[in-house]
């Protein structure tokens, strides 16, 4: 097993000539992706001297101590124009007795990289070297097709990940591009996109003018319980928006909320919740009858009572146009609000309802799919977590 450095990148030689793996390559995927990266010209010589071979692993020099080190990745490519950055480390293992991907795998577990952190940890970084590498403890089968067995289950379950990241990502950079073209943009009445059989101009409005925007009766944290009537706080609507769960419930008793209801009303379904403070102009649609409470002054409250349909209310205000507004209202200080008189004064684009309630399915069952493949990801990201930690010694 051999190790030797890369030539380091001259940014004046980038542009063309051999293709270059460097540190950000390590971090985009758990397969080097060879047609993604960098070209760099460097004379013959110097390439031979530092050409990337079939079943070569890399390590990152440096990493801060809190994220870890010894990200191994595997070569996996029998091109023969590819060079490395100086900055990496390249582990050459000996293949007559070990399978390449299986090591790149086993220098993923947390026992290879606790290894490596203590070898290399400073205060802030951790700085590995070749020693560094060449003394971690590793178990490996005697019996090299074991090997070759356990790699290619890794490599097939990095596969489905990768399959899977990127249909959420096309589906997510879709969502992007319909946000942007399927509502006007700025000084324009109707959309570059619209479904067939619509062509009236969409009506300018202020939220204000056909809604009550307000918040609720004051919740004191003496009042917040473990169970009860769900109490809603801004990084709860943020946590919701982002298809995560909080880190931790809040509630109010039955009776507390019986009690303010009858002073602040009830949230209802297709009425919009949106964060006022932290991460602002968060929007939470409320899509049922289950009671729910929140903080006032927090989070602004768009008593829809059916004046826009639901759906579309919800991606209007995620649109460019409606966020522009917020931030522009936020104010210039340190911490930006999105106040009630902020919501009032919010101007919305209108179509008539029947379109509105197209584009908001059409957003909604995107974003089913978005959720679809997010979870599967995470699925496919814990069991092969587990499997890393259950499959090797």
């Amino acid at each position: 097993m051999g190790f030797s450095n890369g030539i380091f990148n001259d940014p004046q030689k980038v542009g063309k000539g051999y293709r270059l793996i460097n540190v950000k390559n390590m971090y985009s995927g758990d397969c080097i992706d060879v047609d993604s990266l960098s070209l760099i010209d460097i004379d013959e010589k110097e390439f031979k001297n530092n050409k990337v071979e079939y079943g070569d692993i890399f390590f990152t020099r440096s990493s801060l101590v809190k994220e870890g080190i010894a990200y191994s990745n595997v070569n996996l490519s029998y091109r023969n124009d590819l060079t490395f950055d100086g900055h990496l480390i390249r582990m050459q293992p000996c293949k007559t007795t070990t399978d390449p991907v299986f090591l790149a795998y086993l220098f993923k577990t947390s026992s290879a990289r606790k290894q490596l952190i203590l070898g290399g940890k400073t205060t802030t970084m951790t700085t590995i070297g070749q020693s560094d590498i060449a003394i971690v403890e590793l178990a490996l089968p005697s019996y090299k097709p074991e090997q070759s067995q356990i790699g290619t289950y890794f490599q097939n379950l990095d596969q489905l990940i990768t399959l899977h990241q990127a249909k959420y990502n096309k589906l997510v950079n879709i969502k992007k591009a319909m946000l942007e073209k399927m509502f006007p943009k700025n000084g324009a009445d109707v959309p570059e996109i619209r479904f067939k059989g619509f062509i009236d101009a969409w009506e300018k409005r202020k939220l204000g003018e056909i809604m009550n925007v307000t918040s609720v009766k004051r919740i004191h944290q003496s009042d917040w319980t473990n169970s009860g009537i769900r109490f809603l706080r801004a990084r709860d609507i943020v946590s919701a928006y982002k298809n995560e769960e909080p880190s931790d419930y809040l509630y109010i008793s039955e009776n507390k909320y019986n009690e303010y209801s009858i002073i602040s009303g009830k949230v209802k379904p297709n009425d919009l919740l949106v964060t006022g403070v932290g991460t602002i102009g968060i929007p939470l649609l409320i899509a049922d009858d289950i009671p729910i409470y929140f903080k006032d002054g927090n989070i602004i409250w768009f008593k829809n009572e059916n004046a826009i349909d639901g759906k579309f209310f919800f991606y209007s205000f995620i649109n460019n146009r409606i966020q522009g507004f917020i931030k522009d209202s936020a104010g210039t200080g340190t911490v930006g609000t999105y106040t009630i008189d902020s919501g009032k004064k919010t101007p919305i684009l209108l179509p008539k309802d029947k379109e509105q309630r197209k584009i908001g399915n059409y957003f909604q069952n995107l974003d089913k799919q978005i959720t679809l493949h997010q979870k599967e990801l995470e699925k496919l990201k814990n069991i092969k977590k587990a499997c890393l930690e259950k499959m090797f010694v």
